[in-house]
């Protein structure tokens, strides 16, 4: 069993990235190449010329929603701000909408009301009524969740008052840094160019994320054209990013964590390009953690091709055996996490080399999290 301890290291706050690179690929790669035992240090640009004919590239085209939202008490004027998970049903004879949120408040009470900002800071006639607390999900995630009853103008509520869903340790670098929030720049850089857009902004669990798919931002058009260009396919999967992302692991050891719940797909054309790939014996590079994990969800493509949905509680750790991924392009993840646990057991050496990687990364400079740098481990 891996101590959660041995996925722990000590980063300065500076090397917490508060903006993206521009352009996207600009951003710096580190490249394990671990038959050969050697790292090199090269730009995410450079990945066509590290890819054979025949690989197969594996991304992940989940939508972040615009799930963060912030307004007043109607009674207290009390600020309040939350995060939108998804719809819940409603009763038959209450049209109005009914969803799943977190709220960060002073004080709940049933029966409150929060009235809205829209993305100017406005007033945007819309409110959320706390009608009860909600029963745990995705292994108490999120717990403190409220069902809330939507007043005002229903059609696309959530396009109109919310933002950007930027994790916590981003919003802070910002602040130390003396850095704004620009939502509009926010909303096009935390999204990949390949997402999918949802076919509403209020959204059901299988039609968005509240997180990004971080690797997947390093891509520009140019870059997916290049890929093609160097004899490497693209291929599709669906994994939408849950609040547990961010829960960290507080058990021991990494394997007594209760993995949250995510739903996942795999379209049949995915599958038969896996098949095709291993035909031209190619490898399967997986575009960030979630594009190998809806993978490794599935025991083959026939899998894939029989059940193509469903919900993963996947963990991965070292000592695991990949069915699929051959090779993973990811970001420097939080200690202390699942994300690094997975990205372990990628490597030989484990937990100890992956210490090792990340600490010759912050000597070198290497901007971490979300926004930060990536690794590519062949």
């Amino acid at each position: 069993m891996l101590r959660v301890a041995d996925l722990d290291y000590e980063l300065p706050e500076s090397a917490i990235a508060a903006e993206p690179a521009s352009p996207r690929d600009s951003a710096r790669l580190m490249v394990v190449d671990r038959a050969a035992g050697r790292i090199d240090h090269l730009h995410v640009r450079d990945l066509p010329a590290l890819l054979r004919p025949g690989d197969l590239l594996v991304r992940n085209t989940t939508c972040v929603l615009p799930a963060r939202f912030c307004g007043v008490r109607t009674d207290t004027g009390g600020k309040a701000e939350g995060l939108y998970l998804h719809d819940v049903a409603s009763p038959a004879d209450d049209a109005a909408p009914r969803c799943r949120v977190l709220l960060k408040m002073r004080r709940h009470a049933l029966g409150a009301r929060v009235a809205l900002f829209d993305r100017t800071g406005a007033d945007s006639g819309v409110s959320l009524e706390l009608l009860s607390r909600a029963e745990s999900e995705e292994a108490d995630a999120d717990s403190g969740a409220w069902i809330v009853r939507v007043h005002g103008p229903h059609a696309d509520w959530l396009a109109r008052v919310g933002l950007t869903p930027l994790p916590p340790y981003i919003l802070g670098a910002r602040r130390r840094a003396g850095l704004g929030v620009a939502d509009e720049r926010d909303r096009a850089d935390y999204q990949t160019v390949f997402a999918a857009e949802p076919a509403e902004a209020r959204a059901r669990p299988e039609h968005g994320s509240v997180a990004a798919p971080t690797a997947g931002l390093h891509f520009t058009p140019d870059l997916l054209g290049r890929v093609t260009a160097a004899g490497a396919a693209l291929a599709d999967v669906v994994l939408h990013v849950g609040l547990g992302t961010f829960k960290p692991v507080e058990a021991e050891f990494v394997e007594q964590h209760p993995m949250h719940a995510e739903w996942c797909t795999v379209p049949r054309q995915t599958a038969d390009s896996i098949d095709a790939a291993r035909a031209a014996r190619g490898r399967i590079v997986g575009i960030g953690t979630t594009a190998s994990r809806t993978l490794e969800s599935f025991a083959s493509t026939d899998d894939m091709r029989a059940a193509v949905s469903r919900v993963t509680r996947l963990l991965i750790t070292p000592g695991y055996r990949f069915r699929h991924i051959d090779a993973l392009l990811t970001n420097f993840h939080l200690p202390r996490s699942t994300l690094m646990a997975m990205v372990a057991a990628l490597l030989p050496g484990g937990a100890a080399q992956l210490r090792d990687l990340y600490a010759e990364a912050l000597g070198r400079g290497y901007r971490f999290y979300s926004y930060g740098d990536a690794m590519l481990i062949v």
